[in-house]
């Protein structure tokens, strides 16, 4: 991802479009004024300030239908800072072959993290926060391509995603090559413009300021509100001047943008309550006046402050080295008293962030798992989460009351940690999650699913009953669990956790089996019961014992080699099964991977023996291309496993040598090879006909519901169908006599006795 210098048309294009097109979420987009000339095409002139434009473009991507969260394919873009407009350039497109049908594209937006989506309708696991992400529909129809564009104004600077994922998957399986699935692409390109030197405004200091671009403020730590003025509006024209100021920026899928109009000369002001920390925040002032008339403003911003609870740097050294060591500081030399916290609005708990894997973190108190918590000020808990490569898991916050109380509350949210000193969840601009615990529920869960990147803060504080004045002086103690893994409880016993990557981002997303569905595999609405996997265990590994027949027959009549071959296939398929089944019902004897490569080694090699055989070569030619086939097979099957051409090669090379063969028999004869009509009538034809059968059922019935009798059934038909086809043994050869071989050698030596008689 990077500038694209070499899209200039398609950029002035874009942008020259900005002033006149909406947005999908409803912001208007605002004027840009006039292009400047080509040679300089990355920027634009305003009266007393500069917008530059970016072009941002990432590579296109096939798209999946959905099953699970890596069929979505994700773009992750950076928008830089002081950013006043965004435009997303979402191409879709699709082949043109008869296979190519018209289809729906979702695509989500997210700031932050990537989307948390549910296409399925399954449910989340319990204690889990979902808030549904913001997503648009784009249909490809009778047009081959379709070009969709999304502006937002004054976006949020950071991090934003995009998911996008044709729908629901069939659940068919399909064999590599038999079919041409159609190939539907998308791209998503973006375009930025920000100002180079937006105004600052001081707080505490007015400001006068022209309403032609936007302004920003600095929102410091601790902040707990803020007030923003306008003391003055003056026209060119002297008259009453009507604005309106949007203050913040647009977050998806929910923005909290605050927006104020004012009316007249008069002072107009607006409080926010725990304004973001450390944050800029945009301040976008709008003439709702005549169009050719100059506005002028004077706006003034002021903060409130909290002042935290002090705990030095020293003490926290000397309980980090003391936890290191194995000892554990007492109660009372916890930095936490009374007189502390009627000075102070809040009491801050140091924590230490400990990486322990990719997208693995726990979160350690220096003092201790247990916080103290009293009603006079909150206790502010960090959590460390904007490395950039956070966001991709799941954030668990476990809180456990060991000290008996009334209910303690507790608030988690990015930006701002004194959203519950005011009473509330919200803060000015953000939505946290509220936690409570209390003698009848002494312990509370909450996961938040691919947390935005940002700081995060945890606010604890007892509750009191009106009226109890004794709670004052009260303290609970409240033990704090807090980490970050890929997946929630490694998606339980039926999925598997899978770490996807889109570039350098890496992102975690369950695959769930047997049934079991949702986003940690909790969801049991279509899950299999326990018998049904034994049932489908069952089926998958006893069909292959119909190979037994097959194995004797070919033993009866002398075929050594071909009776290993199928032993081997049985034993391996046997086994291969046994261990690629979902849920309980599993036993590996040895690595997936090579039971796996085994299972389709055995296969193949089964049918490129049959049919040779079936060509009656001479013995040394019959062995000499077994050798040499498995060689061969076993050098396409490690190149592509699931190819069909891996199995259809062989086969066809293998028909074409003995339809020669049994064509030089014949000529050689004068009649048609086999020449018995009882062999074809009972044997060949019954035979092909379960040959074909079993590669109908393989390559155009199996789904993933009716994989275990489908597939159990291809098992029986294949053996079958290799009992009916295996020729009968020679005329003259009678098997398994083993006197009659020693006869000869018997001869030799009576021969030898006579002809010694005969000389003495």
């Amino acid at each position: 991802m990077g500038r694209d210098t070499f899209h200039q048309t398609r950029l002035l294009q874009a942008l020259s479009n900005l002033a006149s097109d909406t947005s999908r979420d409803g912001a208007a987009a605002a004027s840009l004024g006039t292009l400047s000339s080509p040679t300089n095409c990355c920027a634009l002139s305003l009266p007393d300030s500069l917008y530059v434009s970016e072009y941002f473009s990432q590579s296109a991507q096939k798209l999946s239908f959905y099953s699970w969260y890596g069929n979505a394919k994700l773009f992750h873009f950076h928008v830089p800072e002081d950013t006043v407009l965004l435009r997303w350039l979402l191409q879709a497109s699709r082949g043109k072959g008869p296979e190519c049908t018209s289809m729906e594209i979702t695509v989500h937006f997210r700031h932050g993290a990537p989307p948390v989506i549910n296409p399925l309708g399954t449910r989340f696991p319990a204690n889990a926060t979902v808030r549904p992400s913001y997503n648009i529909s784009i249909t490809l129809s009778s047009a081959v391509q379709n070009t969709t564009f999304v502006n937002i104004t004054t976006p949020a600077a950071g991090d934003w995603f995009i998911a996008a994922h044709l729908p629901e998957a069939a659940g068919r399986i399909e064999v590599k090559g038999f079919s041409t699935p159609c190939p539907y692409m998308f791209q998503a390109d973006m375009f930025v413009l920000r100002l180079t030197d937006m105004p600052v405004l001081e707080p505490g200091v007015p400001m006068p300021h022209t309403v032609v671009s936007p302004a920003k403020v600095f929102v410091p730590k601790h902040a707990a509100g803020m007030r923003f003025q306008l003391s003055s509006c003056v026209t060119s024209e002297q008259r009453a001047c009507t604005v309106r100021v949007l203050l913040g920026s647009i977050t998806l899928p929910q923005s909290f943008q605050r927006s104020l109009t004012c009316t007249g000369s008069i002072n107009c002001s607006l409080a926010l309550d725990s304004p973001p920390w450390e944050k800029w925040l945009q301040i976008m002032v709008e003439s709702l006046g005549p169009a050719n008339a100059s506005v002028s403003v004077e706006m003034l911003a002021s903060f409130t402050v909290c002042r935290p609870g002090s705990t030095s740097s020293f003490l926290n050294f000397i309980s980090l080295n003391q936890s290191q060591a194995g000892a554990r500081p007492a109660a009372g030399e916890a930095p936490h008293n009374v007189s502390s916290q009627r000075s102070s609005c809040l009491q801050s708990q140091p924590v230490v962030r400990e990486d322990l894997d990719v997208v693995s973190v726990r979160y350690r108190l220096l003092n201790g798992p247990s916080v103290p918590v009293s009603s006079l000020t909150p206790t502010l808990l960090l959590l460390n989460l904007n490395t950039g490569m956070d966001s991709g898991g799941s954030l668990v916050v476990n809180l456990l009351l060991n000290k008996v109380c009334r209910l303690v509350d507790g608030i988690l949210s990015p930006w701002q940690g004194l959203s519950l000193l005011l009473g509330c969840s919200s803060t000015a601009f953000s939505q946290g999650y509220p936690l409570s615990v209390s003698t009848s529920s002494a312990e509370a869960m909450l996961i938040v699913l691919y947390p935005q990147t940002d700081d995060w803060f945890l606010s604890l504080q007892l509750l009191c009953p009106k009226g109890q004045g004794e709670c004052s002086s009260a303290e609970a103690k409240v033990t704090v669990f807090a980490y970050l893994t890929p997946c929630f409880n490694d998606c339980g016993p039926y999925g598997q956790c899978s770490l996807l990557r889109r570039h350098g981002y890496l992102y975690a997303g369950c695959s769930c089996k047997a049934g079991w569905g949702g986003w940690s595999c909790t969801d049991d609405t279509k899950a299999q019961t326990v018998g049904t996997q034994n049932l489908a265990t069952l089926l998958l590994t006893l069909s292959n014992l119909m190979f037994l027949p097959a194995i004797a027959v070919a033993v009866y009549r002398f075929y050594l080699v071909e009776a290993s071959v199928y032993t081997y296939t049985m034993f391996f398929s046997t086994f291969y099964h046994a261990c690629d089944q979902p849920g309980v019902a599993v036993m590996c004897i040895m690595d997936y991977d090579t039971l796996q490569y085994c299972d389709f080694l055995g296969s193949v090699v089964a049918i490129w023996v049959t049919i040779l055989c079936m060509a009656r070569l001479k013995r040394i030619l019959k062995y000499v291309l077994f050798i040499l086939g498995t060689l061969l097979i076993a050098m396409s099957l490690q190149l592509d496993r699931r190819g069909v051409w891996n199995m259809m090669g062989p086969c066809l090379f293998a028909l074409f040598i003995m339809v020669t063969a049994w064509v030089h028999h014949g000529a050689k004869r004068r009649h048609c090879y086999p020449s018995s009509w009882k062999r074809w009538v009972f044997y060949l034809l019954p035979g092909i006909a379960l040959a074909f059968i079993a590669i109908s059922v393989y390559a155009f019935m199996e789904t993933n519901e009716n994989y275990y009798y489908t597939h159990s059934i291809w098992h029986v038909l294949v053996a079958c169908s290799v009992a009916f086809l295996l020729p009968p043994r020679d005329k003259h050869k009678k098997p398994w006599a083993w006197p009659q071989k020693l006869t000869c050698r018997y001869q030799i030596c009576q021969n030898d006795r006579e002809e010694l008689y005969a000389v003495t």
